[in-house]
């Protein structure tokens, strides 16, 4: 990917979520002008993280707060990297639709030339409310006339590790089904970071939808289980659990789901388990309707192997 190399004045949507830090780091290395945008929440927060780049507060759904940010930073670009954490309803359309659009609309009224969007690759097969969400910001960019790219990276490093203390502990990884269900190229925050500033006035990247992932090859749920066993030293242990327990639970859940919002989030939350025990992060062929390892973009040089040592080691 080519990549300019002119300083610019860049604001950071989502700066203290994973992602958002690496991005942080990554632009503030190679010499940006860099705001990171918190929450008024966060005031009290160690800044550290974030040493290197300015910091400024205000709510995505405070209009006049962020309009006040745009005008005193004028930046040339905005990098969201905001997500819902829950996924919910509810919450997905607040964050990854309203936040997005407001931030949209503040930038382009400020004048900024360009929007990157972190995205996800899981929206390419929606059946859950935040990918809908997603999907629904990302026409807006498209339509909205500015000069955008849009990234869909595939799993993370992080979303691949909440089994490291099992393994650690002398449990057995847990898979789905044969744990042969999915495959994935995962990338690390760095390589993501790295991947989305080249994007930074990119004519290559301009008007865009970019599926990313890691190096290859893909991998499996099983294949990352052997994986930490080897990097570990322990021998393969598994235990494998059902997606149909997603489906019933979904069943039970949904007979609430007309008349109870804790019911409709509860049901979306097993819908939104067995979608990731179900479904690659990979890009879908669109003539075979299938998951392809080919199709699938690779970036960077952190390895899933090197990142479990580290994991391992740090206790």
């Amino acid at each position: 990917m080519a990549k300019l190399e002119t300083p610019h004045r860049v604001l950071v949507a989502g700066a203290t979520g994973t992602i958002g830090l690496a991005v942080v780091r990554r632009l503030v290395a190679d010499g940006h002008a860099v705001t990171a945008l918190l929450r008024p929440s966060t005031v009290g927060s160690d800044p550290e993280p974030l040493a290197g780049a300015d910091l400024a507060r205000a709510a995505l759904r405070d209009s006049d707060a962020l309009a006040r940010v745009m005008a005193d930073v004028q930046p040339g670009c905005i990098i969201s990297c905001i997500a819902s954490r829950s996924g919910a309803p509810r919450d997905a359309k607040a964050v990854d639709f309203d936040a997005n659009c407001a931030l949209l609309s503040a930038a382009q009224a400020a004048g900024a030339r360009q929007f990157i969007l972190l995205s996800a690759i899981c929206v390419q097969k929606p059946l859950l409310a935040f990918q809908h969400a997603k999907l629904a910001f990302e026409a807006q960019l498209a339509a909205s006339g500015i000069d955008y790219t849009i990234v869909r990276p595939t799993a993370f490093f992080k979303s691949l590790s909440g089994q490291v203390r099992r393994v650690k502990a002398g449990k057995p990884f847990l898979i789905f089904g044969d744990g042969e269900l999915t495959r994935c190229k995962p990338i690390s925050d760095e390589d993501l970071a790295r991947f989305i500033a080249g994007c930074i006035d990119n004519p290559e990247t301009s008007g865009r939808i970019l599926p990313i992932g890691g190096p290859g090859p893909a991998i499996s749920l099983r294949e990352q289980g052997q994986l930490l066993f080897d990097v570990a030293g322990r021998p393969p242990r598994f235990k494998s659990v059902s997606p149909g327990l997603f489906d019933y639970a979904e069943r039970v859940l949904g007979l609430g789901e007309g008349v109870s919002g804790w019911f409709a989030e509860k049901a979306e939350y097993a819908r939104i388990a067995r979608y990731y025990a179900t479904e690659s992060m990979l890009v879908l062929d669109p003539e075979t309707g299938r998951y392809s390892a080919d199709l699938t973009p690779e970036f960077g040089s952190d390895t899933l192997r090197d990142h479990y040592a580290r994991l391992l080691a740090e206790g």
